[in-house]
């Protein structure tokens, strides 16, 4: 009869910034995922794939096509991601930060009725953004620099 033990080295610890990466993934995730959900996204039946003219608004706040709903769904699953490899999930956090603060100055450089504002973005989408920029780019920098100091000990 053989006996198998499961040694302590067998399971992996994941790093405070892989964790912070999974939680951002996991809410972009629901976010885009409530973005085509009926009640929660209201005038979802204005939503159109790419432009200013939709009117689909998630929570009534936050104006959402179905090309924004569709970033979301990625970021989150590459945040996600971000749980398999300390790398990835700094490189997410503070990439994706980047990211969102170009999206903040373009949300508050394009007027929000032309033809630029693609995504489409409002005054409550864009300070969200920068919301995030800060939170996602901090905690790239600050649990990434953590662990990176932690492992060359």
């Amino acid at each position: 009869m053989t006996t198998h033990t499961v040694s302590s080295s067998a399971h992996t610890t994941r790093t405070s910034v892989q964790l912070v990466s999974g939680l951002f993934g996991a809410v972009f995730l629901l976010v885009g995922i409530l973005g085509f959900v009926p009640g929660i996204t209201q005038d979802l039946d204005t939503i159109m794939f790419a432009g200013h003219h939709s009117q689909a608004a998630l929570l009534g706040i936050f104006q959402v096509s179905v090309l924004h709903n569709i970033v979301h769904l990625l970021f989150g699953i590459v945040g996600l991601l971000g749980l398999r490899s300390r790398g990835l999930a700094k490189t997410y956090l503070i990439v994706g930060g980047i990211v969102y603060a170009v999206l903040w100055i373009y949300g508050l450089v394009v007027p929000m009725e032309s033809m630029g504002n693609f995504v489409p973005l409002n005054t409550a989408d864009n300070w969200l953004h920068f919301v995030l920029a800060v939170a996602m780019v901090t905690t790239g920098i600050v649990f990434g620099w953590k662990t990176s100091a932690a492992a060359q000990k």
